[in-house]
């Protein structure tokens, strides 16, 4: 980065925008949490809407696939435009999305709802990483990271549990209606502590060409798909899981999603650990953890008290795994913070889009079990690709033929 922020402002003389920072947690947890919320509000979505659970599912496959060309488009359109404003637009859209999900009356109109989110998730996620650089000096930019990702963690401790109990006892749409009000409530925030953010570097549609054409970055990007796609598969079809092996009725199933949610926080630092003493190690050995547990579930599964262990073990591992990847970005490409996000949030949400869009498929073929030991299998190539091609050397100390 050369010691320096947008503002030119040498890095070691900055002063750390912390409750800007804050505000960007914030913005994940309600972005987060409006996406994985059909994960825990399914079945009475599907029954409501009168369609299966797996096309309920694909929810989250369109919000993904909406993040997919947002997250590659954003910083090339709005590369005139004050991040602030940006992020600022970004948030209203997550009000917008959570609203038209609230009210629809058809599964066209829900999906179009989960559309608008996707632009909004797509757009923050591939911007934040680069954003947070400039808001604290270069030292504290890994601690900022975690900061922000935990947003991913709250709302996996408050989305899931609140989403299915709440659900159950006022219905699915008011749930998604408070979701909206959360979203206001974080646009206040960012309105109250985010500074001005000139755009800067060099975004433009020829840099991501020029980034994917790159081995390395090719190659980390395939693992980003099956890592994070296997996770989603699973994860998007925990409750039917729940439901017809573990066989628990809606309060144990809220809890055990607490619990998972608890344990996926605890992993959000521990993985800012881990990916200080090796994030290679981290980037490998997390999905190979989700695999091994994934076929526990689907092979010994059916007793609560196993079930909420290895889901919890499960909540614990996954919470490294988006600290691993945002510091990945920091560390491969700090010049081209903006692209290089943009790549790895399309990434990500190719990755849930087809994890939900084929676990769907495959449960309501063949069962959730089928689904679970499908779902290892992707995550055990992700980790192997990890291994062979994924480039974590700082930037300044990278082989230009690594790319």
């Amino acid at each position: 980065m050369n010691g320096e922020h947008a503002a030119g402002a040498p890095a070691a003389s900055m002063t750390a925008a912390w409750a800007a920072v804050f505000s960007m947690s914030l913005g994940v947890f309600g972005l987060v949490g409006a996406e994985f919320l059909p994960a825990s509000l399914l079945t009475p979505m599907a029954s409501d809407l009168a369609i299966s659970k797996g096309v309920a599912g694909q929810a989250v496959t369109a919000t993904a696939t909406m993040g997919v060309v947002a997250s590659l488009t954003i910083a090339a359109f709005t590369r005139t435009i004050d991040r602030r404003k940006v992020l600022l637009g970004l948030s209203l859209l997550l009000v917008l999305s959570n609203l038209v999900v609230a009210f629809s009356t058809s599964v066209e109109v829900l999906l179009a709802g989960r559309l608008v989110l996707g632009a909004a998730l797509g757009g923050f996620w591939s911007l934040s990483t680069a954003i947070v650089m400039r808001l604290v000096p270069e030292t504290s930019v890994p601690k900022a990271l975690s900061v922000m990702v935990s947003g991913i963690s709250a709302a996996t401790i408050l989305a899931a549990p609140v989403g299915s109990y709440v659900g159950d006892l006022f219905g699915w749409r008011v749930v998604f209606a408070g979701a909206a009000g959360l979203g206001l409530a974080v646009f206040a925030f960012q309105f109250a502590t985010l500074p001005p953010l000139p755009p800067r570097g060099r975004a433009r549609f020829g840099m991501l060409v020029e980034m994917i054409s790159r081995r390395r970055t090719a190659l980390a990007m395939l693992a980003v798909l099956m890592v994070f796609g296997g996770h989603m598969s699973l994860f998007t079809y925990i409750r039917p899981f729940l439901e017809t092996v573990t066989g628990i009725g809606i309060t144990a199933i809220s809890a055990t999603l607490l619990a998972f949610g608890v344990a996926n926080f605890i992993g959000n630092y521990l993985g800012s650990m881990l990916v200080a003493r090796s994030l290679l190690l981290t980037l490998a050995i997390m999905p190979l953890t989700i695999a091994a547990l994934a076929v526990l579930l689907a092979t010994a599964g059916g007793t609560f008290v196993v079930d909420l262990a290895l889901i919890s073990l499960w909540g614990l591992a996954f919470g490294t795994v988006p600290v691993a990847w945002s510091a990945w970005v920091s560390r491969h490409a700090p010049e081209e913070a903006e692209s290089a996000g943009g790549l790895l949030v399309a990434a990500i949400n190719m990755a849930i889009a087809l994890g939900a869009a084929f676990g769907g498929l495959i449960l309501d073929l063949n069962g959730v079990q089928s689904l679970f030991l499908a779902s290892g299998s992707v995550l055990v190539l992700g980790a192997i690709t990890v291994v062979a091609g994924v480039d974590t050397a700082p930037a300044a100390a990278a082989r230009p033929a690594c790319g």
